[in-house]
Order: structure tokens, then sequence, then C-alpha cells
């Protein structure tokens, strides 16, 4: 069964910029709180920002506001940092990692958010921001190691996270290749996201889809693609399906899914629509299957070759339908480029008593050549030729047979013989009576 991992490193990515876009706000309500708010921490001393810094940074927060980065980065540059109180460096260099990704210089602003997160004197609520914020930076920079660390410090002191915040702990699982994390933690995801009445996301499923198929753990993958069916019923999850019931022996199943996706017009490639039909004639459904195959070609979807002309007689044939078989079974011996499909065309004649057919067509396959067996084709041959009374030429045939045919051909070829020298020595004596009288 193959598949294609749905969630993407531009999947990823997207997903980690719009965690950032959410958590990184404007660093100035931080500022704000801490004039007014009491800390977090109670074994510290309440730290608040000094006035001429607090009235620094909301010049700086008016330039952002501006949308002039460069001329905050200016006022920022102008703090004599030896000179201020670690809650305030912390405060500054948040404003740094703000001001650094709003720039476009991921690197620089993650370097100031982690010296956000190591300073011991930063207030817990911006901590715990930043480290979400951190997280999504290395993110973003495929640091996967990191991003686990450090979601997972933010996790255990963050309020309610958000099912988002879950999935990016999988997405870096995932990448890794820790799948049962990954599973782990976008179930926990998914969980959350019911629990708040969201709807959870198809990238979740997929990506839930794609940890179960690399566990091997094949009645998950079919349970997670039905969830992703009912709720996108796309052609995609319909053939996994299919693929992941064939995997699990469940044939009629397998089947199933197939034919849902037929109906539903989503199966529009030749090789889709033949793996269809193939599978109805695997579980003996040959009338379907011959419909199937004539539907296709009269859209033009199936192209006339002879392995189409073929499979479409076969199923025919297997429905019983001898005469509908006829037709694309002399397309594709004509198509063919050996004469054995003429050999099988000279056995359905036989079989709906067209002799005069059958000897042509076994004709024209030993004159074609490439017959796996062409002494098959003259017991055929052989057998119409009697039908028609035409017996020295049958016996010209069987007697061929009876000297160059394998073991089992000759014997069954000298049984003809001895049935034909028997109706001929038969006619002869009833010719005999007949003259007498």
């Amino acid at each position: 069964m193959t598949h294609t991992n749905r969630f993407s490193v531009a999947g990823r990515a997207l997903l980690t910029v719009l965690a950032m876009v959410f958590l990184i706000g404007a660093p100035l309500a931080h500022a704000q709180k801490a004039k007014k708010e009491e800390p977090q921490r109670a074994t510290k001393k309440v730290e608040s920002l000094g006035k001429a810094v607090y009235d620094k940074l909301v010049k700086a927060q008016e330039a952002i506001d501006a949308k002039d980065p460069n001329g905050a980065l200016r006022i920022l540059n102008s703090f004599q940092r030896d000179k201020l109180s670690g809650y305030e460096n912390a405060n500054l260099d948040n404003y740094y990692g703000f001001v650094y990704y709003t720039l476009g210089d991921n690197r620089k602003a993650l370097q100031s958010y982690e010296k956000v997160v190591a300073n011991e004197n930063t207030e817990a609520s911006m901590r715990t921001q930043v480290l979400y914020t951190v997280a999504s930076l290395h993110a973003q920079n495929e640091n996967w190691d990191q991003t686990i660390r450090y979601l997972n410090e933010w996790f255990a002191v963050a309020p309610n996270p958000s099912p988002q915040a879950y999935i990016l702990l999988a997405s870096a699982y995932q990448s890794k290749g820790n799948y049962p994390e990954t599973i782990k933690a976008t179930l926990t995801a998914i969980d959350v996201a019911k629990k708040r009445e969201v709807a959870p996301k198809e990238s979740w499923w997929n990506l839930l889809y794609y940890s179960y198929y690399q566990t091997e753990n094949y009645p998950k993958v079919r349970d997670t693609l039905k969830t992703l069916i009912a709720g996108w019923p796309k052609k995609a999850y319909w053939l996994q399906l299919g693929a992941v019931f064939s995997e699990l022996g469940d044939e009629r199943n397998f089947l199933a899914a197939y034919e849902a996706a037929y109906v539903q017009g989503l199966l529009q490639s030749e090789s889709e629509i033949v793996t269809y039909a193939q599978l109805l004639l695997q579980q003996e459904v040959p009338f379907k299957a011959a419909k199937v195959i004539d539907a296709g070609m009269e859209a033009g979807t199936i192209t006339a070759t002879a392995k189409n002309f073929r499979l479409l007689s076969q199923a025919w044939s297997l429905a019983q339908e001898d005469q509908k078989a006829i037709a694309p079974l002399t397309r594709a011996a004509e198509l063919s480029d050996d004469g054995e499909l003429y050999v099988r065309l000279a056995v359905n004649y036989l079989n709906l008593d067209r002799y005069d057919d059958c000897v042509k067509a076994g004709q024209s396959g030993l004159a074609k050549g490439g017959v796996k067996n062409p002494m098959d084709a003259r017991m055929t041959i052989g057998q119409c030729l009697y039908n028609q009374e035409k017996y020295q030429t049958a016996l010209r045939e069987f007697r061929r047979v009876n000297a160059e045919g394998r073991e089992s051909d000759k014997k069954l070829a000298a049984q003809w013989v001895r049935v034909i020298n028997s109706d001929i020595a038969r006619l002869e004596q009833l010719q005999a009576a007949l003259a007498q009288n």
C-alpha cells in the first residue's frame, strides 16, 4: 500500500507561522500589566518598570504600531543595559524579539526570546507566552528537539492549552519519526477541540492517519480514514481505505470502498476504473465488471487496447454471455502481437456452435504465430471440422496432434481419431447398404 505524507514540511511551516501570529503580540501589554498587577511568583519581590524605561518602551511600541520596526530598533538600542534591572532587561529582550521577528530576522528573534526565558526575573505570564514563541520559532527552523523541549516546558505551566499547541507538538514528533508520541499528542488535540466544541481539522486526522500507518496499526488506519471520509469524502481517502481493507484481508470491503468511489464519480482514470473492474471479477461479479469496462470504453476513459478488450471479453465469458464476449475478443485478437487470442476466440465460437468461424479463428491464430501450444489450436479446429462433418480434414488435425502433441494431447487426439474412423466406417456401411437397395 503506497502512501504520501499529507502533513508536509510546508504545512508544518504554515502551522508555526499561524502559531507565531497568534502568540507573538505587541510586548507593551506586559509592560502595562507590570505596573498594575502583583507578580505571579510569590517568592519574588514585586518588580515594575522604571518610568524612564517604561516611557521609552512606549515610544518603541508607537514606532511598531506605525509600522516602523527599524525606528523601534533604534530606540531599543539606545538603552544602557547595564543600568537596567533584571526585570527591565527581560522586558527589553521581549521587545527585541518582537522587533526582530517583525523584521524577518528569526535567528536574532529567537536569541532574544531565549534570553527572556532564561532570565530568572522574567514575569511568569510573560515567560509562559515566550516559551511557546520560542518553541514555534524552533519549529520554523525545523529544530525539532528544541521545539519539543520548549513546548513541554510550556505545557507544564500553560493554563488550558489550545488544540493547535498539541498539533505543533505532534508535528515535531512526527518529523523526528516518533509516531507513538505523535499519535498521543494528536489524540489530545482532538479531545481538547471536541471539549471546546470545535471541529478537529482535516490535517489533524491526516497526521493521525499517517502515524498509525507508519506503526502498521491498520485497524486504526481504517478507522481514521473512515472519519476523514465522513468529513471530507475525497477520492484519495476512498482508495486508501480500499488498500487498507486489502491489507487487512477484507476483500469484500476492499471492493465496497472502490464501488463507493465509482458510484460518486470519483474514479476517473483508466487504471482506477480497470482496477475496480478487476476487483469485481475477483469477487465473482463478472456481469457488473463487464458493464463497467464497456461504459469506460464508450466514454473514452478506457483505451481500446488488446489487454482491455481481453479483460472485457473475459468478464462477459464469466458472466456466461458468450455472444457478447465475441466482439471484444475479436478486437483483442486483432490488436494482439501473437495469435493466442485467436485460439481463445476459436474456443468461444466452438461453444456457440459457430463452427466455420471457429475454424477461421483457429487458423488465423496459427498463421499469426506466437501461440503457446499450437496443438491446443489444432484440437479446437479439429473438433469444429468434425462438427461440420469434414472428417478427412479433421483427421489431419488430430493425427498431427497425435504425432507432435504432449502425452495428454496425444491420448485425446487418438480418441478423436478412433471416433472419426468409426463414423467414417459407419457412413461407408450405410452408403453400401443404400447402394444394394
